[in-house]
């Protein structure tokens, strides 16, 4: 059953763990897996180069592996964690949404996004999500389960594997004139659920994305960002992890009252509180932190909305906030849908009369189920405590997401 309406659920339902793999483990942890396997420690660091840098899980190319051993160390290391159902492509090709299969059966979303000399992933840390924002296709789904380490990374490396295809197949300037790289420049945690609520693997997964090669990925920390509804404790505990990366704050409403409709976790935290906090964030990292305000037609779009919230931001400094005004990706029959063209840009003139760095959130993927959760909603059944169920399509969604200019 859907959680009921303002319902929060923290506690993900006891599911099986899905198999150990390489990216869920440490540099020594690797070491000591080799070693389990009878193999000198030295081979967890080829097996490491294999994965981040050469993204490869076939034995047969990697052969610096003792032959008779590469099969059993990658069944072993380098399970299958994620199994294409369904793809959809959008703005001509430059936007591509999978939905993957866990092993388990879960449905998660990720979406790659090509834009001129970058590219951006959208990914997913929970199968569901527990925080049940009643626009949110997946928050109305409710919360199957938590993404391990790896299956958070392993979206990373799908699609930068993918990209090194396309380009060994002869790609060269993309769709529409998009030029095409061979790995994910960019990653952000705005895919299906609350990764903040899956915190140790969430944190976990970004150091395996920051870390050196052949230790991790070699991505830039700042061109990732941590999406959250506002748990408080946990972006002051991210601010101190040392990680400068951007945070972004899916706000919605600058006041209680209507927040605590649309996002129920101001039940716990409010407006407030959650704004200090993303304060203590840009303090304590130099970061400047994204404040995410879907636009929702005659419900959080009027101009004293927009007008309190410029006083509530900059009641709290100068220079350490952006706002991303998202057009609405409303979900089949929804009741909730995008603000009228002309009160978007009234609200947006009335933020930047404040002040504040505001910048329209360019929405991609409309024609493909493009809000987080709508594929596995509308196309599929989710498998939720254990056995299959169907699970409609949520009321609505938000656009997909390019790069932030909060950097």
């Amino acid at each position: 059953m859907p959680p009921a309406p303002g319902q929060l659920t923290f506690s993900a339902p006891r599911r099986g763990k899905p198999p150990r793999h390489l990216a869920d483990l440490t540099t020594p942890e690797r070491a000591a897996a080799v070693a389990d396997l009878g193999l000198p420690a030295f081979r967890a660091k080829q097996l490491s180069t294999h994965y981040f840098e050469r993204l490869v899980t076939d034995p047969a190319q990697m052969t610096d592996l003792p032959a008779a051993r590469r099969q059993e160390v990658v069944e072993a290391l380098l399970p299958t964690l994620l199994t294409p159902v369904r793809e959809m492509a959008a703005d001509g090709g430059a936007t591509r949404k999978t939905l993957w299969r866990l092993f388990d059966g879960a449905l998660v979303e990720s979406v790659l996004m090509k834009y001129t000399g970058r590219v951006t992933l959208c990914l997913s840390s929970q199968a569901g999500c527990g925080m049940n924002c009643p626009f949110c296709a997946t928050g109305q789904a409710g919360l199957t389960r938590n993404l391990s380490t790896a299956e958070i990374v392993e979206q990373v490396v799908a699609a930068a594997r993918s990209l090194a295809a396309e380009a060994a197949e002869g790609g060269d300037a993309g769709p529409g004139g998009v030029e095409q790289a061979l790995r994910v420049s960019n990653v952000v945690f705005m895919g299906m659920g609350e990764a903040l609520a899956n915190y140790k693997a969430a944190i976990a997964a970004v150091r395996r994305m920051v870390s050196p090669a052949p230790e991790g990925l070699g991505m830039s920390a700042r061109g990732i960002t941590m999406s959250t509804v506002g748990l408080v404790p946990a972006i002051d505990k991210l601010a101190a992890e040392g990680i400068p990366m951007t945070l972004a704050l899916s706000l919605h409403a600058p006041d209680d009252e209507l927040r605590d409709e649309l996002v129920p976790i101001n039940t716990r935290w409010k407006v407030g509180e959650a704004l200090d906090s993303a304060r203590r964030y840009f303090e304590a990292t130099g970061r400047r932190v994204s404040i995410e305000y879907a636009l929702i037609r005659d419900v959080n779009d009027q101009a004293w909305r927009a007008d309190k919230l410029g006083t509530e931001l900059n009641r709290r400094g100068r220079g350490w906030v952006h706002v991303n005004p998202i057009p609405l990706n409303p979900t089949p029959g929804s009741r909730w849908t995008a603000s009228d063209p002309q009160v978007e840009r009234t609200f947006v003139e009335r933020l930047r009369a404040h002040g504040i760095p505001t910048t329209v959130r360019d929405t991609r993927g409309r024609d493909i189920d493009g809000a987080c959760g709508q594929l596995a909603a509308s196309d599929l059944q989710q498998p939720r405590e254990g056995a299959p169920s169907p699970v409609g399509p949520g009321p609505v969604g938000l656009g997909l997401p390019s790069p932030t200019a909060a950097g």
